[in-house]
């Protein structure tokens, strides 16, 4: 466990940012049945988070 005493806060900053720009891009580059309005990967249709 000694591995996690070398994650700084700066490493974990980067990699949530990697992962929002990875997201915004999978949005953006993929057809929307897989990422959009009722996608299976990445749903960004709020509608069907109400009940």
């Amino acid at each position: 466990m000694w591995w996690i005493s070398e994650i700084s806060l700066g490493d974990v900053i980067v990699t949530f940012l990697a992962c929002c720009l990875l997201h915004e891009l999978l949005v953006l580059c993929l057809p929307d049945r897989i990422a959009g309005p009722g996608g299976w990967l990445i749903n960004t249709d709020d509608r069907s988070r109400r009940n």
